[in-house]
């Protein structure tokens, strides 16, 4: 049976091995992505202390308490190595250029890190310039203040020299320092800068050198007391499986777009093999009647199609493993490791696997044509014209394609929700597509152009003719332009939500940590430069202590009633006090109180909460909430639950309270502003700097350009990703061109032979071309466009916004490439005689 595949296939292999070329390619996506991600594991792994740069870490946004300090203070004095570092965001200025930039500022005391080095510019500075008035800057501080090492910068009410650059640190990732570039200042310099102040944000952290086994037995023992005052902590396990976690579904994320991959070229091999099984009915039909059974004939072809997927798969291995090696160069930005490339068994044992049973099903079904052939064909054509198989095995096969695809999907998903969801999804656009041609053959049957030039009928009956590629192409084609234009629209609308320029009516700058008595005097700051203040909220710190008149630590233990979260329990929360909703809200539940409508006598002062928050609380309208505002016990009653547009640049909060309940409590401000012109923004706030050194400002422009370069470094990968699919589709259109290769030929030597010239069968391919690569694009830009609403509008909650010409741009592109490639497969038909051409036919 193997030497009768064997020289059966002789004819065949060429053009099967175009089709398979697909598979090579989805083989390499899958490859590359799932090696890429068993090399982030074991990076991580191996830097995970550095990644930390100890081996635990207590943190807490307050002061630690004194009882904290003890459990410290008695730590230390058991050898134990113990550091801290205080870090806030601040203003600094550099008085020689003028400039000012937020940075985050980080106040280091002791040897931290324990592992893992710091590296600096000049070399060796990390180790000595804590003794000294000095900072330590990233590289982009500079840049953005326009100073040089030697310089002074102003943090505060403090001057600093900046000693030095740092060049490299542990858990260092290219984004998060664009977004907030970090200066260094010892520890002892901190209280100089008069910067911590009441209601500012700061993280306090004390790093840990301790042995492995000791560190959850520490833990264990002060766990009730570093809960009483919401102490957070982390240790180099969970470190480890944090960025496992997240690093590990940013990889399956992007293995999905490789699994389409695979699918094209499943697809790929259905459409050649449906071609090749055509050819062979008559081979087939001789077999039966030299006796060989049923199965036989459907094993001979299906070993073949085995054989061709085992190399194909082995091809795409062997692409996988190079590209693994480009990967970590497309997510460098991303990575807080550095990810060591090494080669990786499991993926290559699963990506050999996975490409041969692809090639196996996607053949079957075709294939299955080949079972019920009848030694008759071989005398009598015209009597059977092959058969296809019992409804049976073909429902039996369709089931297994549909089990393979789920089995796939599960396994390369991040959760089991995504799986079953891009399953389906993918069931349906296939559906559409496979729709969308069946519909374009019936309706140009039905309604065909007969009033058109010869030229135009033609191309368009061959739509429809026998053995054509009609369904191969949009499958193809569509498939990969629904891919690609999703992944655009996803993003464009993304990206216009951040957009602050192009928005007269929406604030690029923002004052905040502004205390009581500074008020005033910063709104004039702001009024002297010709900038009107949008407004000023107030932000007033509080706890949770009671929650329907039971204390939180209560709640966790009992079972009779919701259990909620411990975050949303033991977090500080800021809230503010107004009377409107503003346009990132909307009421979703309850009331919100009328402006000027003061409280009834005994009617306890309402709040609005986020839903979200509402339901990680286990809350609803009419619940009761008790609030610590700085040591002051305030019972609340919800009235309503809100849906809050985080992504807009707005001051939102999770509570907002109603007027005449918090007026009087300790608070700060935000005051928002617009200035147009970028040098007005930095002068402006260098002189809000300079009146006030708390006071911390943030220019929105320059986060949206670090949020625009950390969404366009992630969908440059997935577009990396996708290049494959994309590949994968233009060999299938190349390989759907070359299996109707023969009947082209004869089509251009008959209409030459009737006098036909070269340009009008040109015109009747480009017809063809054209209505494929039209209806394929039209189709995929639909199916987009449906798919990027619902994730728009129900995965990210914003409002979507259809980008129609750079839609019409993909479309256009896409017929033309259509065309590009059919032409191209098509000259050789072209440019011989008839003559010629019929010679060769019958040789």
């Amino acid at each position: 049976m193997l030497s009768l595949a064997w020289r059966d296939s002789r004819g065949s292999r060429r053009r099967l091995a175009l089709y398979l070329g697909s598979v090579s390619l989805g083989v390499a996506a899958l490859v590359a992505i799932n090696s890429f991600g068993a090399n982030v594991r074991t990076s991580v792994h191996n830097q995970a202390r550095s990644l930390l740069g100890a081996d635990l870490e207590l943190r807490s946004r307050a002061p630690f308490p004194d009882s904290v300090e003890t459990v410290l203070d008695s730590v230390r004095r058991t050898g134990v190595p113990l550091a801290r570092v205080t870090s806030f965001a601040s203003m600094v200025l550099a008085p020689r250029t003028g400039r000012t930039r937020l940075v985050e500022v980080r106040a280091v005391a002791g040897d931290f890190p324990f592992y893992g080095t710091v590296a600096t510019d000049p070399p060796g500075l990390w180790g000595t310039f804590r003794s000294t008035s000095a900072v330590l800057v990233d590289p982009a501080v500079l840049v953005y203040l326009g100073a040089r090492v030697g310089d002074t910068l102003h943090i505060g009410d403090a001057q600093f020299v900046a000693a030095g650059v740092v060049t490299g640190a542990p858990g260092d990732a290219a984004l998060w320092t664009a977004i907030g570039p970090r200066v260094f200042l010892p520890a002892q310099y901190l209280a100089e800068t008069n910067l911590l102040r009441f209601g500012s944000l700061a993280q306090y952290r004390a790093y840990f050198q301790l042995p492995e086994d000791a560190v959850q037995r520490f833990l264990n023992r002060h766990n009730a007391l570093f809960q009483r005052y919401s102490i957070g902590n982390d240790t180099v396990a969970e470190q480890e499986e944090d960025l496992t976690r997240t690093l590990g579904r940013l990889a399956r994320y992007l293995g999905l777009v490789g699994l389409v991959a695979l699918l094209l070229g499943g697809m790929g091999v259905g459409s050649a093999v449906n071609v090749f099984v055509g050819e062979k009915l008559d081979s087939a039909a001789l077999l039966r009647c030299l006796g060989a059974r049923q199965r036989t004939v459907l094993a001979v072809y299906l070993i073949q199609a085995v054989a061709l997927g085992l190399v194909g798969a082995g091809v795409g291995v062997v692409l996988g493993v190079l590209v693994q090696a480009v990967l970590p160069l497309v997510l460098g930005g991303l990575l807080p490791v550095e990810v060591s490339v090494a080669l990786q068994g499991s993926p290559i044992v699963a990506g050999l696997g996975i490409g041969v049973g692809t090639a196996a099903l996607f053949a079957l079904p075709p294939l299955l044509r080949l079972q019920a052939v009848s030694p008759l064909r071989a005398l009598r054509r015209e009597v059977d014209g092959g058969g296809r198989g019992t409804r049976l095995w073909r429902l039996a096969v369709y089931a297994a394609l549909f089990a393979g695809l789920l089995a796939l999907s599960l396994w390369q998903a991040p959760r089991r929700e995504v799986g079953f969801a891009f399953a389906g999804a993918v069931v349906v656009t296939t559906g559409l597509l496979w729709l969308t041609a069946r519909s374009l053959m019936w309706t140009m049957r039905r309604w065909f152009p007969r009033r058109a030039s010869y030229v135009v009928r033609q191309g368009i009956a061959n739509l429809f003719r026998p053995r054509n590629q009609t369904t191969a192409v949009i499958l193809a084609i569509g498939f990969g332009v629904f891919l690609i234009a999703t992944l655009y629209v996803v993003q464009r609308n993304l990206l216009d939500q951040l957009a602050l320029d192009a928005q007269p009516d929406r604030p690029n700058l923002v004052f905040f940590d502004v205390q009581t008595d500074q008020r005033e005097d910063v709104a004039a700051v702001i009024a002297q430069h010709g900038v009107s203040a949008f407004g000023v909220t107030p932000i007033v710190p509080a706890r949770i202590a009671l929650l329907n008149g039971r204390p939180t630590d209560s709640l966790p233990v009992d079972s009779l009633h919701r259990v909620p979260s411990r975050w949303a329990l033991r977090r500080e929360y800021r809230h503010t006090y107004r009377d409107t909703l503003v346009s990132s809200e909307r009421l979703t539940a309850g009331t919100w109180w009328k402006a000027g409508t003061a409280r009834r006598a005994g009617e306890l002062p309402r709040i609005s909460v986020e839903e979200d928050l509402a339901a990680e609380l286990g809350v609803r309208v009419g619940d009761h909430i008790t609030w610590n505002v700085q040591g002051v016990l305030v019972e609340t009653q919800i009235a309503g639950l809100r849906q809050v547009s985080w992504a807009r640049f707005e001051p939102n909060f999770f509570v907002v309270f109603e007027p005449g309940v918090l007026e009087r409590a300790p608070q700060t401000f935000v005051l928002l502003a617009r200035e147009a012109d970028a040098t007005r923004r930095a002068e402006l706030q260098r002189d809000v700097v300079l009146a006030h050194a708390n006071v911390v400002s943030i220019d929105l422009t320059l986060v949206q350009q670090a949020v625009d370069g950390l969404i366009s470094k992630v969908t440059l990968a997935i577009r990396f990703m996708a290049l494959f699919s994309i590949a994968s589709g233009l060999v299938i259109l190349v390989g759907a061109l070359a299996a109707s290769r023969l009947q082209r030929i004869r089509e251009a030597v008959l209409l030459k032979t009737i006098g036909a010239r070269a340009r009008q069968v040109r015109r009747i391919f480009l017809t063809e071309y054209c209505a494929w690569g039209a209806l394929a694009a039209l189709t995929g830009v639909l199916l987009a466009t449906l798919a990027g609403w619902a994730l728009v509008t129900q995965l990210f909650e914003l409002r979507f916004r259809l980008p129609t010409l750079a839609l019409l741009g993909v479309w256009a592109t896409v017929v033309g490439l259509v065309a590009a490639v059919g032409l191209a497969n098509s000259r050789a038909a072209l440019a011989k005689t008839p003559l010629a051409v019929l010679r060769e036919l019958s040789e």
